[in-house]
């Protein structure tokens, strides 16, 4: 007898599952061995206990404490400061960047190409030194002709000048390579037709490449701000005497004990990241799939 289709496909016989089960498996998996530690974590900020290994009931006051805790909202503010900063410059230089290799071709673009990327490949520790190591020189210079702490010496938020210009840094190569494979999806006949109609080059970037690059230039912006948000070492290197980001503040609460306050602050971080990240992929995505 012949089985019954659905749509024009056959339905799924229970050998069908059974092939599947591998695939699920490893799926099922991968999702246990990496959000397990982030969901155990979380739960535990919930934890009315000082022992994060004992568990004695439900509480919020943590989350209390932590919103109460005048440093950790200095340091998580001048994380947003620095985050909403380098995004701004690391969008306009990302963009720049992408036309620059999508449009023009010039001697040794390859090996310009390659450098664009190298902060997206090389540790974030090497980044870290190498940012250490140019900010110690340039303070060098700035005390040889009288502007010592050049970096350090003002009040917010200038202090921030060097852990934004560090962020700046590994963050713009990320927009532009969102950007440029935007770009590549581009029909160039729509700019030869606002040409022939008289747009001019500015008219022609403001009415018809900026709007078919805009779904890029969201998604990079929110990876950049996400990344600049929650980096580290490359912060912990870059950060004044007195300047200390959310990152740089739950790592040495974590020195002492790992508390369900420290708890409660992680999952903050954890919480704004992955809802950036998701509506970043998102946006990808959906500007990808237009073209």
């Amino acid at each position: 007898m012949a089985r019954k289709t659905i749509f024009g496909r056959e339905p799924a016989g229970p050998l069908d599952y059974l092939r599947k089960w591998p695939l699920l498996s490893v799926m099922i998996g991968t999702f246990i061995f990496l959000y397990t530690p982030l969901l155990t974590l979380m739960a535990f900020s919930f934890n009315d206990s000082r022992r994060n290994i004992v568990w004695r009931g439900f509480t919020t006051k943590y989350y209390e404490k932590f919103f109460e805790n005048e440093e950790l909202m200095i340091a998580f503010g001048n994380s947003l400061t620095i985050a909403f900063v380098s995004t701004i410059v690391s969008v306009i230089l990302g963009a720049m960047v992408a036309i620059l290799l999508w449009r023009f071709r010039f001697r040794f673009k390859p090996l310009y190409e390659g450098t664009m990327a190298l902060p997206i490949v090389i540790p974030e520790i090497c980044m870290g030194v190498a940012m250490l190591a140019f900010f110690a020189r340039v303070d060098d210079v700035a005390a040889f002709l009288g502007m010592e702490g050049v970096f350090y010496g003002w009040g917010w938020p200038l202090n921030l000048g060097s852990i934004t210009i560090a962020h700046i840094s590994f963050t713009f190569p990320f927009v532009a390579v969102i950007v440029r494979a935007r770009l590549a999806g581009f029909n160039k006949e729509l700019e030869e037709s606002a040409r022939d109609l008289g747009a001019s080059d500015w008219q022609v970037y403001r009415d018809v490449v900026i709007p078919h690059m805009k779904p890029g230039l969201i998604a990079g912006a929110l990876l950049a701000f996400t990344l600049s948000l929650d980096d580290f070492v490359i912060t912990f290197f870059t950060a004044g005497p007195e300047t200390v980001t959310f990152p740089v503040k739950v790592y040495s609460m974590v020195r002492f004990s790992v508390t369900p306050e420290v708890n409660a602050a992680s999952t903050v971080l954890i919480v704004i990241t992955v809802f950036l990240t998701a509506i970043a992929m998102w946006l990808q995505n959906k500007g990808t799939s237009k073209s």
